[in-house]
């Protein structure tokens, strides 16, 4: 092998009204699509270091009605991958290094999950519904980026396959704790 195996994430930040399939093209999270190679479609940066890159991120939209002594507030959550922004380099990946990426991705859904659940478990007024939901935006896009860094760097960019299938089986399992 000897080749450098190791992947950088980069988010891609969902804005409030965000329309993702009108910027860019994308790839909505489901438990019964898996990546393949073929999703990586970006271009391979001159003099790229790293294996292969996972462009994700959460988008969400709300809604509010009624008055604004009894608001109710709705939302709508999404995990997306986005093809032309993701690559990988042929010679130096493997399924192995699929995988790892594929686990970036399902981080994001687990994340997207983990928004919602804040969104919808929060109070709001008339007055503060949107200060109220970018900061819980930002704030779960700041677990999530910190949550990523310390995925690669336990699984050591995948290249530690003990801790990658640990991680792997700690994710599933989050996935299922957050359904």
């Amino acid at each position: 092998m000897g080749a450098i195996k190791y992947s950088i994430i980069l988010f891609l930040i969902g804005l409030m009204g965000f329309q993702p399939s009108q910027d860019y093209e994308t790839i909505l999270w489901n438990s019964d699509r898996r990546l393949s190679w073929d999703d990586f479609r970006g271009e391979i940066p001159l003099n790229a270091r790293a294996a292969a890159i996972t462009a994700s991120g959460i988008t969400y939209r709300f809604s509010t009605s009624g008055t604004k002594e009894n608001m109710q507030v709705k939302f709508k959550v999404d995990a997306f991958f986005y093809p032309t922004k993701s690559w990988y380099q042929p010679e130096v990946c493997d399924e192995v290094i699929l995988s790892h990426e594929q686990l970036h991705f399902d981080i994001s859904e687990l994340y997207a999950r983990k928004l919602q659940m804040r969104l919808r478990n929060e109070s709001y007024s008339y007055n503060n519904v949107k200060a109220k939901v970018k900061t819980i935006y930002r704030d779960i896009n700041n677990e999530l980026n910190d949550f990523q860094n310390q995925y690669d760097n336990e699984t050591n960019f995948s290249r530690d396959r003990e801790q990658q299938q640990e991680w792997i089986l700690r994710i599933e399992k989050a996935l299922l704790e957050h359904e």
